[in-house]
């Protein structure tokens, strides 16, 4: 696989609006065949690194599917957007700068306590494996508007799933890829069973 010519290729499969802030990295040390990492608030450009020796090992499909999961999982995480969380990590900063000003130590120490704690909750529920699900089936949307139809798109990225695990030489799927596999072969038509209402 020549790896400039798969870069242009899944800048085209990627949609236009993640290809302003994603880039794509080769790093071809990492033992993970993509990965991206928690994006934060700062980031100019949220990366996906991808191990082009491993990458080559899987069918286009299922590297289409993963790299439209991984943007739509990177995508799907917004510090800002307006919500209790978000407004409770602006006033405790708020607080925090007022209680300083007035040289309170135990209001500064609460008022960053609060802020960090909201942060914590942002930053944990854009990694549940209700945030994965819901980037699997946003990839899947964008699959549709590339030819693949719900049932096949679905299908690759369970397969894709499948195959990273063992071209990672891991012994199995961990919880949340169980979950989301399990969810992906509903979708799929290849279990009546999907995942419980508490992940949906």
């Amino acid at each position: 696989m020549e790896q400039n010519a798969e870069i242009r290729r899944l800048l085209d499969v990627m949609p236009a609006s993640g290809r302003m802030t994603i880039k794509i990295v080769s790093k071809p040390e990492q033992a993970q065949v993509i990965d991206a990492t928690f994006p934060l608030p700062w980031q100019q450009y949220r990366p996906i690194c991808i191990n082009f020796d491993l990458w080559g090992r899987l069918t286009k499909p299922q590297r289409d599917l993963l790299l439209l999961q991984k943007v739509s999982w990177l995508s799907g995480v917004r510090w800002f957007k307006p919500d209790i969380y978000q407004g409770v990590v602006l006033l405790g900063l708020l607080a925090g700068l007022i209680e300083s000003s007035q040289s309170d130590a135990v209001g500064v120490g609460v008022a960053v306590g609060l802020s960090a704690i909201a942060a914590f909750r942002i930053w944990r529920s854009n990694k549940s494996s209700e945030s994965e699900l819901n980037a699997d089936k946003a990839a899947i949307k964008i699959a549709q508007r590339r030819g693949y139809s719900e049932t096949e798109a679905a299908q690759f990225l369970l397969s894709a799933i499948e195959a990273m695990a063992k071209i990672e030489k891991r012994s199995g799927l961990n919880f949340t890829e169980l979950i989301r596999c399990q969810n992906l072969r509903a979708i799929a038509g290849l279990s009546p069973v999907g995942i419980p209402e508490t992940y949906n």
